[in-house]
């Protein structure tokens, strides 16, 4: 078999299934978010139909969350759209660090893939990637999977929402921030990277909401600073126009 065998990627059934299958044990951790989801919903008055059809065609906990907590009547469309998507944008270097597969995918398979594309499916993988896997019907296995679990778990908190109802102020409702909370540990890389716009980001974020600003904009401008400093300490970092360059490995010196 040639090297362009080897990398050649693939889109099969078997790998559809096998990453259906492997996705069971996350089944585990996705029950309590989703039951967070329905009892939240309930909770904002939507109908069983809509929290169901908000977890399939949104199937995004960390965007539905924020979205539940500026719910009001009249909804904030488009504050609510806002915050969604400074909260998703982070599935754009996550479609980058899966280009091997995405980009040998068309139609219906690579957009199939990228509606279901989430931070579990995304981290299993790329280490099916690292492992050498070919399959990209794996990505899509993996992602189905999770998204029928989230729209089972979030029509049962909904009934479970039904029955018993939560008073304001119950400890279920800081589900929001232990959900964030949780992203954020996946993501952390070192200090020297991540603890200045983390920091930066929060401040901003606090400063903009004790102004009164309303919401989205503290978490708006919060990421924006964040951003913006690390992006900064990455050009850094490369030795790019505006900071310092690397230091050349020894090897390299000694040539």
């Amino acid at each position: 078999m040639t090297e362009t065998d080897q990398r050649r990627v693939v889109f099969t059934r078997a790998g559809i299934w096998r990453g259906a299958r492997e996705s069971l044990p996350l089944w585990l951790g996705m029950l309590p978010f989703g039951l967070v989801i329905g009892v939240l919903a309930d909770a904002k008055g939507m109908s069983l139909l809509e929290a169901v059809l908000m977890s399939a065609l949104v199937y995004a906990g960390a965007a539905q969350l924020l979205a539940l907590e500026l719910w009001t009547d009249p909804a904030p469309i488009g504050a609510a759209m806002v915050a969604a998507f400074v909260v998703n944008i982070r599935m754009a270097p996550m479609g980058a660090a899966l280009a091997p597969w995405l980009d040998r995918l068309r139609g219906i398979r690579l957009w199939g893939t990228l509606a279901t594309l989430v931070d579990h499916s995304f981290a299993l993988s790329v280490q099916e990637q690292r492992k050498g896997g070919r399959d990209a019907g794996y990505l899509l296995g993996v992602g189905l999977g999770l998204w029928a679990s989230w729209v089972a778990f979030t029509a049962l908190g909904h009934l479970a929402g039904s029955a018993v109802r939560l008073p304001p102020g119950h400890p279920l409702y800081f589900a929001a921030v232990a959900a964030f909370l949780s992203i954020m540990v996946g993501l952390w890389r070192s200090p020297r990277l991540d603890l200045g716009p983390w920091a930066v980001a929060g401040v901003v974020a606090l400063a903009a909401n004790r102004a009164g600003l309303p919401a989205p904009l503290p978490l708006v401008l919060g990421s924006f600073a964040g951003a913006a400093l690390g992006a900064w300490i990455e050009l850094r970092g490369r030795g790019m126009p505006g900071g310092a360059p690397r230091r050349m490995p020894r090897e390299m010196r000694r040539r």
